[in-house]
C-alpha cells in the first residue's frame, strides 16, 4: 500500500471513529497509535494471520488486534461503501454513455471488462496448491474488474480458488446476477432504429457470446474491420490503465 494512501485511510476513520484513536489508561500512559491499529488491522487482512500472531511484533494483545480488525472493516465500509461499495446509478450510466461516443466513438457503451492473474507472493503454504495455475508456476489471485474511465472501479470479485481463467470467474461472480433474475435496472439505448434494454461492455475472445458483450472482430483483411479493432482496443484501455496503476500501488 502506498504510503499516502495509508495516512488517507487512517486520518479518515480517526477522524469518525472514537475507537481508532490514540487514547490513555488510567495511569495516564499512552495507548496503541492510529497507525499502529489500523496497520495490524491491514496486516491482518493481507496476510489471513490470526489476531494473536502480532503479539510479539508489535506488543499487542489479542482482544486489541481482533477489535482493531473488527473495527477497521466497520469504518471502511461506512466511509467507503457509499462510494466505491455500490452499483452504478442512472446518472453513473449517462455520464458513461456520454463519454464514450464522444471519446471512443461507441454509443452506449459502459465500460471494458478483464481479468488479471496477480501473484500472491505471500500466499501460505498450505493454500499454495489451491491458488497456483500450470501456466503460471506460481500462486496467483485472479481479479475481475470494470473501471470506468477516470479509475473509478466499480466492479471487482476476486479470491476464488482452484484454476481460474476469466470464464470461470465470471461464473462465480456477481456482475450478471441481476440480468438473470430480472433486478437490474434498464438502461436503454437505441442504435440503428433499434431498442436495447441494458448497455454492453467490451471484452476479449475469451468470453462466452453474451448479448451484452461485444469482442473484437477476427479476420482482418477486411479495411473495417481492422479500423473496429483498432477502435475497440483504444476504447479497452481504461482497464488496462487501471490494472497497471494497481501493479504500481
Amino acid at each position: 500500500m502506498a504510503k499516502h494512501l495509508c495516512f488517507r485511510i487512517v486520518g479518515d476513520v480517526t477522524n469518525i471513529f472514537e475507537y481508532i484513536r490514540q487514547r490513555q489508561d488510567a495511569r495516564g500512559v499512552d495507548g496503541f497509535s492510529e497507525i499502529q491499529k489500523c496497520v495490524v488491522a491491514v496486516r491482518q487482512l493481507a496476510y489471513g494471520s490470526v489476531s494473536d500472531s502480532w503479539d510479539k511484533y508489535f506488543q499487542m494483545l489479542k482482544c486489541v488486534a481482533r477489535d482493531s480488525l473488527d473495527e477497521f472493516c466497520i469504518c471502511v465500509v461506512t466511509i467507503y461503501g457509499p462510494w466505491y461499495l455500490r452499483k452504478l446509478t442512472f446518472t453513473n450510466v449517462q455520464s458513461l454513455y456520454v463519454h464514450h461516443v464522444s471519446v471512443h466513438g461507441f454509443p452506449s457503451m459502459l465500460e471494458g471488462l478483464d481479468c488479471l492473474h496477480w501473484a500472491w507472493g505471500s500466499c501460505p503454504n498450505a493454500w499454495q496448491w489451491q491458488f497456483t495455475r500450470g501456466d503460471k508456476g506460481h500462486p496467483t489471485v485472479i481479479l475481475e474488474v470494470i473501471v470506468s474511465h477516470d479509475l473509478w472501479i466499480w466492479h471487482v470479485f476476486f479470491g476464488a480458488p482452484n484454476s481460474n481463467n476469466d470464464i470461470n470467474v465470471l461464473d462465480m461472480s456477481s456482475i450478471f446476477n441481476g440480468f438473470c433474475d430480472a433486478s437490474a435496472p434498464n438502461y436503454p439505448f437505441q442504435v440503428n432504429g433499434t431498442t436495447y434494454s441494458y448497455g454492453y461492455y467490451l471484452v476479449d475472445d475469451i468470453y462466452p457470446e453474451f448479448v451484452v458483450f461485444v469482442k473484437t472482430l477476427t479476420c482482418l483483411g477486411d479495411p473495417k474491420r481492422i479500423k473496429y479493432k483498432t477502435y475497440q482496443e483504444k476504447a479497452k484501455n481504461d482497464v488496462e490503465r487501471a490494472f497497471g496503476v494497481l501493479k504500481k500501488r
